[in-house]
């Protein structure tokens, strides 16, 4: 009779590269639109050196890109990551992309309480090939039975009737926006 435990366990985790010291290193950001974004460690307690990143971007000690995009085009940029007297280099890469207007599309979803709610929030225009971010800025708003990913998508079985305006940031590339999605249930 075969058993469990006759197999070794294969332990699957995704695992940081020995030589990387950022969870990311890749940003996408766009020209003309303030950047405020942070470098995120893979290990507690370290600093990094300021620096200039691309023509208006630079990261402060603490990990903060900040600035104007000025130019846009692909920066590979060398930050350093310090712990105490040793730093390491990693490099980052900011793509910066030419400020391509956007709009929000399909705002407002109709649904029955009781039946599932499938829809989706998207955008027309905004550079080509990038994936837009949709944050609910006031969970509160959210009818029970409903959620809004960060891909844009409206889904759920609503618990109860009613209007909800639901307040979603929305960013394309580091240009954000912020709208308000309606949901009607009946």
């Amino acid at each position: 009779m075969p058993s469990l435990t006759t197999t070794p366990m294969v332990r699957v985790a995704r695992e940081t590269p020995a030589d990387q010291s950022l969870v990311e290193d890749t940003f996408y950001l766009t020209v003309g639109i303030e950047v405020s974004q942070w470098l995120l460690p893979t290990v507690k307690g370290v600093t990094f050196r300021p620096s200039y990143l691309a023509v208006g971007v630079k990261v402060d000690p603490s990990g903060h890109l900040y600035g104007t995009p000025q130019r846009s085009g692909t920066f590979v940029a060398t930050v350093q990551v310090c712990s105490g007297r040793s730093c390491r280099r990693q490099d980052v890469t900011l793509v910066v992309l030419a400020n391509v207007p956007w709009e929000p599309r399909e705002l407002t979803f109709p649904g029955r309480a009781g039946t599932t709610l499938n829809g989706e929030i998207g955008i027309n225009g905004g550079p080509a090939g990038v994936v837009p971010t949709f944050t609910v800025t006031d969970h509160d708003k959210v009818p029970e039975g409903v959620s809004i990913g960060p891909d844009g998508h409206v889904g759920g079985v609503p618990a109860a009737p009613g209007i909800s305006e639901v307040p979603v940031r929305i960013c394309v590339a580091g240009n954000c926006a912020g709208v308000v999605v309606r949901l009607i249930i009946v």
